[in-house]
């Protein structure tokens, strides 16, 4: 089968189109016959070798923690009804930029009716991040809520989440064309935070702050005293830093990334509750490009820079 592999840490163009072995079930699992594999910002940092030793990646290996497609084969001890089904699941070891992927049979889900793969493979990752970190900020309805960066995957769906909640909902991002892509999913207001002041006559009760550095750390002088702050991101290369003193004597209460580490069974619980909401037509993912296996350095390239507005997805 074909694969896009990481022959070594380094740069998007370590990623290399290789044949591997067709994967062959063991108890448990089962064999995915890949539609669309989901791609997220923390796998490019794997990549370039970030933090390694924590990650306890080395190279050659595949990556891809969630895809979508049709089962092919089971395992010992998995009931064999699930061949032929439409699902989504997280891999949990990798694998998933390949034409056939592994996975848990604990961890399938069905497609709910009407929902197509590239939506389901484009929630998998963001979904349940996003769900999660709604569901603790408990959004109240006439809030003001701060949402950035307003255009990324989990956050595209809080800005959708928490205007349907009966929020204000103000999304910052850089550049028109994210800009424009945040007003188009229901935000009330629009900021660029790449221009001087757009912070000025912001208050907001909910911060979802996912940019991390000084930027994320910046949004907390829009936080209205015992606002509810979540910062959950750090592409910026590290995560928010915040005085303890001042939010004691504001009243803000910060959560992170802490928030959104699940189980294995509560992720699918969760997961599962996104897709149907989208098969409901209730949160639609933004997906900005769809590219074969050969041109996974191509999407990991293009992540890093920020050059698309909404998910890249491999399509074997």
């Amino acid at each position: 089968m074909r694969v896009a592999q990481v022959t070594r840490f380094g740069g998007p163009e370590v990623i290399e189109a290789r044949e591997l072995p067709d994967p062959v079930p063991g108890p448990g699992e089962v064999v995915i016959r890949v539609a669309a594999a989901d791609t997220i910002f923390v796998e490019t940092q794997i990549r370039a070798g970030w933090n390694a030793d924590w990650w306890g990646v080395v190279p050659p290996y595949v990556p891809g923690g969630a895809v979508a497609g049709v089962v092919t084969a089971t395992g010992a001890g998995v009931e064999p009804s699930w061949a032929g089904r439409a699902v989504a699941a997280h891999t949990h070891r990798g694998g998933g930029y390949a034409e056939q992927a592994l996975a848990p049979a604990e961890a399938l889900i069905p497609l709910p009716p009407g929902l197509d793969a590239d939506t389901a493979a484009a929630l998998m990752h963001d979904g349940p991040t996003a769900l999660g970190l709604f569901t603790d900020a408990a959004v109240r309805p006439g809030e003001s809520v701060l949402v950035l960066p307003a255009a990324g995957g989990a956050s595209s769906l809080l800005v959708q989440w928490a205007k349907a909640a009966g929020a204000r909902v103000t999304g910052a991002a850089r550049g028109r064309r994210k800009l424009d892509a945040v007003r188009d999913l229901g935000a009330d207001a629009v900021v660029d935070y790449s221009e001087p002041g757009w912070l000025d006559g912001l208050h907001a009760d909910v911060i979802f702050e996912g940019v991390g550095g000084e930027l994320g750390a910046s949004a907390l002088r829009a936080a209205a005293d015992g606002a509810r702050v979540a910062a959950y991101g750090a592409p910026s290369g590290g995560f928010s830093v915040h005085d303890p003193a001042e939010l004691a004597r504001r009243g803000i209460r910060l959560t992170g990334i802490e928030r959104v580490q699940f189980t294995p069974e509560k992720l699918r619980e969760l997961t599962a509750r996104v897709l149907d909401e989208a098969a409901a037509g209730r949160i639609r993912p933004l997906i900005a490009r769809r590219l074969p296996l050969e041109r996974a350095a191509e999407a990991h390239a293009a992540i890093e820079a920020r050059s698309v507005v909404g998910k890249t997805l491999l399509v074997p």
